[in-house]
């Protein structure tokens, strides 16, 4: 065998495939990883089933089915006021993780430093490092998970060039403000730096919060990378599709490693999804759906002696386990699945510090049957 030089030598299994392995070897109710176990809309598989059985199957245009751009441009314009160009600033992507690393490969250069969150989504720090650039991580402030602004600011250096924000935020459910959004705006123009937004659950936030997406901030929209996903939004997780909207400029670079990285995109799922987001009916009643999930899930667990941490947005809900035990979130996720049959993620693997603030992340993107079996362990345990 030749000699091979890993180029992210401590990078193993996810935490993900980790732990839904753990769940299946053991029989076990799997809210670990963040998929859902119910079904996707019969119209949207019957568009694009109808696509594919009218010979739609051939290589879409590299920048994504203009006609799915342009659905895409009109919700943007109907949830934020902002009407991006379906042809240079918006991008279809093989779902949003491979938008996040082509935004990430496209503005990185080698020696560049780019600020992330912890707890965050495993995907960025790795791609900063095969871009040649050094994650800075910042943790975000528990049990409310927000961001010190400060810190922030005393953090960036003239090698600053990229800040990743998640908002509704995986994994711990919380969401920005208006003032964070403001706050972040000000770092942004102070310092020239780009924004990569990542928000895959901008359609799932609750107790009438409203959504802050950098596309509805004119002064961030023009120095900005919003990243979305139709898996998360439609319950389609194994489709990966997904898109990106970002600046003419920063598109134009963006584009340049996509067409290597996918080139393009499942063409029959294009063309469904372009005419399924023309009714905004078929996006608008996610929140609802899932605020009554959680608290489906939350009023199950009502007796038990795990302590739910306030979860705004997304599917997860994380609960406190220190009233119960001293263990490591690793070790204490790890005897639930085996003991107990219940998989969780652990909270500290989405540290670089691996901070353990004694909480698991618990998916509630299920049917009820599904949660109130896991919430009956719960209660047990």
């Amino acid at each position: 065998m030749p000699k091979l030089q890993s180029k992210l030598p401590e990078i193993g299994a996810t935490i993900f495939t980790v732990m839904s392995q753990m769940a299946a070897k053991y029989g076990a109710i799997n809210l670990s990883q963040g998929f859902p176990d119910f079904a996707v809309s019969k119209d949207l598989i019957n568009l694009i089933a109808d696509a594919m059985t009218s010979g739609k199957n051939q290589y879409a245009p590299m920048s994504g089915l203009p006609a799915l751009k342009e659905s895409i441009s009109e919700m943007t314009s109907l949830r934020y006021g902002y009407t991006p160009s379906p042809e240079s600033e918006v991008t279809v992507t093989a779902g949003a993780t491979e938008a996040l690393f082509a935004s990430i490969m496209a503005v990185v250069q080698p020696g560049n430093e780019v600020i992330v969150f912890d707890p965050g989504y495993d995907s960025y720090a790795p791609a900063i490092a095969m871009a040649g650039g050094a994650p800075i991580h910042i943790n975000l402030k528990y049990p409310t998970y927000h961001i010190d602004w400060d810190e922030v600011a005393n953090r960036i250096t003239e090698r600053t060039r990229l800040i990743i924000i998640n908002t509704p935020h995986n994994p711990t459910g919380s969401v920005f403000s208006k003032n964070d959004i403001e706050a972040l705006q000000t770092l942004a123009e102070r310092h020239d730096l780009v924004v990569l937004s990542d928000e895959v659950y901008e359609h799932i936030i609750f107790d009438d919060k409203v959504h802050q997406s950098v596309l509805n901030n004119i002064g961030l929209r023009s120095r900005s990378i919003a990243v979305s996903s139709f898996g998360k939004t439609f319950h389609a997780t194994g489709w990966k599709v997904g898109y990106l909207i970002a600046p003419n400029a920063l598109t134009h670079e963006i584009r340049k490693v996509h067409q290597f990285l996918t080139f393009s995109v499942h063409t029959p799922t294009q063309v469904g999804l372009a005419t399924f987001l023309r009714e905004a009916r078929n996006y608008e009643g996610l929140s609802k759906m899932y605020e009554s999930k959680r608290n489906f899930f939350l009023s199950g667990i009502e007796s038990s002696r795990f302590i739910p941490v306030q979860s705004s947005g997304a599917y997860f809900q994380l609960l406190d386990y220190s009233n119960i035990s001293e263990e490591k979130d690793v070790d204490m996720a790890s005897r639930m699945t085996k003991e107990y049959c219940l998989a969780s993620i652990p909270v500290s693997v989405f540290y670089n510090d691996n901070t353990d603030n004694k909480v698991l992340r618990f998916c509630f993107a299920k049917r009820e049957d599904t949660l109130s079996r896991a919430a009956e362990i719960l209660c047990k345990i």
